[in-house]
């Protein structure tokens, strides 16, 4: 059992530089991309990356959002933590796929006729788990270890 803990002193804010979010996020888009190409053709990869940016940057930036400025102000217990984490990547996928479906289809590149709104939020939460299962492998703050 966890003694309680101030969530001031619990909760460090998020920080990276904009060059090292960038870089990362700029990077998982493009190797994205080039999956992608590879199966519909490489003259797709510049537009298959930056749909991939929508997640990954934007991505990013729903992360922050709970990191600093709603997890500070939630209760402590981890079950609440976890509800209202699940919660924001769901909403927030919900909004990145718009995102995705507006550039996708201005730009005519072809997505599912049927995909529908809440796949995009459970595709966003499978998408942050994977990620915070790289960063506990690594013994990083994660969403597993209630870190991070």
């Amino acid at each position: 059992m966890h003694d309680p803990v101030e969530p001031d002193a619990r909760w460090q804010p998020y920080e990276e530089s904009l060059v090292t979010t960038i870089a990362r996020t700029v990077a998982i888009a493009a190797a994205v991309g080039a999956v992608v190409a590879s199966r519909m053709g490489w003259g797709r990869w510049p537009l298959a990356t930056l749909l991939a940016l929508w997640p990954s940057f934007g991505g990013h930036w729903v992360e922050i959002v709970f990191l600093n400025h709603l997890r500070p102000s939630l209760p402590v217990a981890r079950g609440v933590q976890v509800v209202a984490r699940l919660a924001v990547w769901f909403v927030g996928g919900v909004g990145l796929g718009l995102g995705v479906w507006l550039t996708a289809t201005r730009s005519g590149f072809p997505l599912p006729n049927r995909a529908s709104w809440w796949v995009a939020g459970l595709a966003f939460i499978g998408i942050e788990l994977v990620a915070h299962l790289a960063l506990w492998i690594r013994r990083r703050p994660s969403f597993y270890d209630g870190r991070g």
